[in-house]
């Protein structure tokens, strides 16, 4: 890949994706630059990645053929007024906010723009996020790989219609927030148990993972996974029967309905 990349905004989310993409040597790191008005973030990604940083967001826009927006929602109005006037025709916008529609950054930028909204989420910080895009029209199908690629440097890719993405906002975007209580409730019932807390995060953790792990590569559903480990008459299906009892599932689907209907109002 021969395009310069640029990040306007330098927090966990977007460090996340620079260290990726400089680990995959998808392209050389000074063809990547950051701004953001903390000297402190931007000397600490430049010291462990070796990208250029600047406190400039212009330097950033003008240096740019892939644009990361990796911003605040409310940021969104006053960041584009500043840079829309130095952005190319050839230039991609990728944003990054939940709650921010393409139609409104078109309206924002006040010209045709390519533009590519994106749903990562924070486990690319590990290298193993799930990321959704949705593209503009005026976004062409090599420039849609292109961009696919850089995300794969840090995530698992999707492409879906942007009708989906508050949704998706719900199902991978917040999801690793619950995820991290259901591993703190899984350690906190093993230390009543009596087991040591260090040890009990880091196995529930990895019973989670492996668990997960296991839907991916097996293709099985999840629903047989489960009738697979409840032997009849045993512990499984006795803590099974009491998680239904209160409803988990109820529980997390309700979520998933609150945080969906959430992010259609920032929508709005």
């Amino acid at each position: 890949m021969n395009k310069n990349i640029g990040f306007i905004g330098c927090g966990n989310m977007a460090s996340a994706m620079i260290k990726g993409i400089v680990k995959s040597n998808l392209i050389n790191p000074q063809q990547i630059i950051a701004s953001n008005p903390s000297d402190l973030k931007l000397n600490k990604i430049k010291n462990e990645s070796g990208i250029l940083t600047t406190n400039d967001n212009l330097e950033v826009a003008r240096f740019s053929k892939v644009l990361f927006l990796s911003i605040k929602p409310n940021k969104y109005k006053d960041i584009v007024d500043e840079i829309k006037d130095s952005i190319s025709e050839d230039t991609i916008i990728i944003t990054i906010a939940a709650g921010i529609s393409i139609n409104r950054v078109e309206e924002y930028f006040g010209k045709k723009v390519k533009i590519v909204r994106s749903m990562p989420n924070t486990p690319a910080l590990v290298g193993e996020g799930m990321s959704v895009l949705s593209p503009n029209e005026l976004v062409a199908k090599e420039e849609i790989e292109e961009v696919v690629e850089i995300f794969k440097c840090f995530s698992k890719v999707e492409i879906l219609e942007e009708s989906y993405i508050d949704t998706v906002t719900a199902l991978t975007g917040s999801s690793p927030a619950y995820v991290y209580m259901f591993i703190e409730a899984l350690a906190d019932g093993a230390v009543l148990m009596g087991l040591p807390r260090a040890k009990a995060y880091k196995m529930a953790a990895q019973a989670v993972y492996g668990s997960a792990k296991m839907v991916l590569e097996t293709n099985k559903h999840p629903g047989e996974l489960k009738d697979e480990v409840c032997s009849p008459g045993g512990t499984t299906i006795e803590a099974v029967y009491s998680l239904e009892k209160n409803r988990l599932r109820a529980a997390v689907i309700e979520a998933m309905e609150k945080c969906t209907d959430k992010a259609k109002k920032m929508n709005k």
